[in-house]
């Protein structure tokens, strides 16, 4: 019996797409901001591209809190 060779993950999950999109975009809207902004929210997108590894559905969620809440703040989005 020969096992049948791992062809790695599937990439075609268009949940996955999307939220790899949503956080690239996140990252590119918070670059131009003043240092000590910038340095607190790209932690809050690190974390949540970290959680995006163990749990999609959890940080797709925080990543629109995120991202609601930038766009509300007057000085930063």
């Amino acid at each position: 019996m020969t096992p049948v060779p791992w062809a790695g993950p599937e990439w075609d999950d268009p949940a996955l797409t999307q939220l790899a999109r949503q956080l690239r975009d996140a990252h590119r809207a918070v670059a131009p901001l003043p240092a000590p902004d910038r340095r607190r929210l790209i932690r809050h997108l690190l974390a949540i591209t970290d959680l995006a590894k163990r749990d999609p559905g959890l940080a797709a969620r925080r990543l629109e809190t995120f991202l609601a809440d930038f766009h509300e703040t007057p000085d930063v989005g």
